[in-house]
C-alpha cells in the first residue's frame, strides 16, 4: 500500500476542520494537497477518528500480507503437486492409481 506523508491524525484532523466551515481549497493550499487527494480522504475517513483510520490502514496492511503469503503458498502447493504426480504414478504402477494417491495427499 502506498505511503502518505500524512499521518492519520492530520487526516482527520482536515475533514473535522473542513465540516467547521473552511473550504476543501483552502484547506488543501495549507496542506499543499490536491483537493483530489481530500475528497478521497473525504469518502474513505470521513465521519472516523484517527484511531479508527488507523486500524483501517493497519487492516488493510494486514490484508496485503496475507494475500501475498496466500499466493506464494499456492504456488509452492502446484510445484510441490507437479513433482509428486510423476513419482507417485511410477511408484504406483498407473496414471490412476498415482492421481487418487497425489488427491489423498492434497
Amino acid at each position: 500500500m502506498k505511503k502518505t506523508r500524512f499521518t492519520e491524525s492530520q487526516i482527520v484532523k482536515a475533514l473535522k476542520e473542513h465540516e467547521a466551515g473552511p473550504k476543501a481549497e483552502d484547506i488543501c493550499r495549507e496542506l499543499e494537497n490536491s483537493r483530489a487527494a481530500f475528497y478521497k480522504w473525504k469518502s474513505r475517513y470521513g465521519g472516523m477518528e484517527a484511531s479508527d483510520v488507523q486500524r483501517l490502514i493497519e487492516g488493510e496492511e494486514e490484508n496485503q500480507r496475507l494475500k501475498k503469503m496466500f499466493a506464494d503458498l499456492s504456488l509452492d502447493h502446484a510445484i510441490l503437486k507437479e513433482v509428486i504426480d510423476p513419482i507417485l504414478t511410477h511408484v504406483c504402477g498407473s496414471k490412476k492409481a498415482g492421481a487418487l494417491a497425489a488427491e489423498s495427499l492434497s
